[in-house]
């Protein structure tokens, strides 16, 4: 897709970001993931935007670019298209990311630091999620995961009343008041150091304090690349009486891009608001966390095997964790243990991780059915999007071995056929219909297959049905077809620890349309 005229990231807009946000949502299920060619000036402000707009995420969305024109004999344009594409295709980042001189970043996290230079783009305080070399390396630790079974959906809705203002030595008191007038409703405070600002300025301080009674939003940022904002100095600590929130580590892009998004958010109201700004909503900042958490590579068990093999090294004690987690994770999922599966998180294993055969906790869990563990895996990051070696998805699986409420839930997360999948599905619809297998035939409905769509002769299910003489094959398609112009609506019942699948789901179907 192509926009004409094409636009100069220079001259774009709130409005342009929701263009983008639309076009993806509206080819969301088309494709695996998605690449934006995007000029570098404003880059870093496009992928902030679109990483709070995009709610509920679950597949790759890259931005890249060149500091080169791509028709240049020496350009760095190719190298960063071929590498977004590789990733975007390959491996499922459920993130707005932006693709760079070999390194993949967050895009809430990143800002340009060269403006001649291929190695343009830093994220100063989180490293890259990946690094293309001879290999590609996925930091999967670092990955961020909605945690949700809430489908995507994209909040164009963003506020403009919003802006940056930079302290420095001498600045005056009338300077800041008339920056922070109405219409103003949001500004990101970029102070020196770890969010200091003088503290023998009572004029200024009590500027910063009318604005915030009036109902402004004011976040601390620090002026330095690197590092995080902290009430430890007095000169810090002033701001926050003052009620100003600490912005942690955000850039000034991120900082800008979230108070113009949660500003938007119509149903909330201020100290909402303002608790939205503090929260980490889009991996965008570090929050210090109290205590240590136990990590699997310096449990006993890990211990104990690292040992045999005369490996105490930091990067094999990883690689042990790697190749050994999987398996047990996917062990517990079989058996429908969530307590395994909440032991081994706690002791730092990623439960998306696959198998040697790719596939998930969440693929297994859907085989066997095990509604409550789909739910808690769901509710902890796992992708529903994510193929195995085969090239079958949770759905897929769910699907074969009919197990409707895992459809259901798998569904309300946002999991769909690929096309490929699609197009095969008329000719499994048709040999569903000439046995008879109605319960095939609801369960292929259910996962949101067209049972209009032809098989590979060019007939439907239901002329199938009807050429062997399945009159009730027939009635069901008929009736099941009429279902499908309503809209279904999951609400997870509260999940029962007596049953073995962990409960069910109540649907309550609302029409659509007259």
């Amino acid at each position: 897709m192509e926009y004409s005229p094409l636009l100069d990231s220079s001259n774009m807009t709130t409005d342009d970001w929701g263009r983008i946000g639309k076009d993806i949502e509206k080819n969301y299920q088309h494709y695996d993931g998605f690449v934006i060619l995007h000029g570098t000036d404003t880059m870093a402000y496009t992928a902030s935007a679109l990483s709070f707009m995009c709610e509920h995420l679950g597949k790759p969305i890259v931005l890249t670019g060149s500091q080169v024109p791509i028709y240049e004999l020496k350009n760095d344009g190719r190298d960063n298209l071929l590498g977004a594409l590789l990733i975007a295709g390959q491996f499922v980042i459920p993130e707005v990311c932006l693709y760079f001189y070999n390194k993949l970043y967050r895009g809430n996290r990143v800002t340009k630091v060269d403006a001649g230079s291929f190695n343009a783009f830093s994220s100063p305080n989180l490293a890259p999620l990946a690094t293309a070399e001879v290999d590609i390396s996925i930091n999967w630790d670092t990955v961020w995961r909605a945690n949700t079974t809430a489908k995507f959906q994209v909040s164009t809705e963003l506020n403009r009343n919003v802006g940056l203002l930079r302290l420095f030595p001498g600045i005056t008191s009338l300077s800041v008041r008339a920056f922070l007038q109405p219409p103003m409703q949001g500004v990101v405070l970029e102070t020196y150091g770890s969010g200091n600002a003088p503290d023998n300025r009572p004029d200024l301080l009590a500027e910063l304090k009318a604005a915030t009674d009036s109902g402004v939003i004011i976040v601390n940022c620090t002026q330095c690349l690197r590092g995080t904002v902290s009430a430890s100095y007095a000169t810090g600590k002033v701001l926050m009486d003052a009620g100003l929130i600490a912005g942690g580590d955000m850039t000034p892009e991120a900082a800008l891009s979230k108070l113009s998004y949660v500003l938007a958010k119509k149903t909330l109201d201020l100290q909402a608001k303002k608790k939205m700004m503090a929260q980490n909503l889009r991996g965008e900042m570090n929050i210090d966390l109290e205590g240590a958490k136990l990590c699997l590579s310096n449990s006993r068990f890990i211990q104990i095997i690292a040992k045999s093999l005369s490996i105490s090294c930091k990067e094999e004690l990883e690689a042990i964790r790697d190749a050994l987690t999987p398996p047990l994770t996917c062990a517990a999922a079989r058996i429908g243990d969530v307590d395994a599966l909440e032991a081994l998180k706690e002791m730092g294993s990623n439960l998306c991780l696959g198998d040697y055969d790719g596939r998930t906790p969440l693929h297994v869990a859907a085989c066997e059915g095990h509604l409550k563990v789909v739910q808690y895996l769901l509710s902890h990051g796992a992708s529903v999007y994510v193929k195995d070696r085969y090239g079958d998805t949770p759905l897929s699986n769910a699907v074969r071995f009919r197990h409707k409420d895992v459809v259901k839930l798998l569904r309300k997360t946002g999991a769909h056929f690929s096309r490929d999948q699609l197009e095969e599905a008329g000719t499994e619809l048709c040999s569903l219909a000439a046995s008879g297998d109605l319960d095939g035939l609801e369960i292929w409905c259910l996962a949101g297959a067209d049972l209009n769509r032809p098989g590979y002769d060019g007939k439907t299910a239901v002329e199938v049905a009807e050429a062997v003489n399945k009159k009730e094959v027939v009635a069901f398609l008929v009736q099941l077809m009429g279902k499908k112009s309503m809209t279904v609506i999951a609400d997870i019942n509260e999940i029962d620890d007596e049953e073995p699948n962990g409960g069910g789901i109540e649907f309550n179907a609302i029409p659509t349309g007259p």
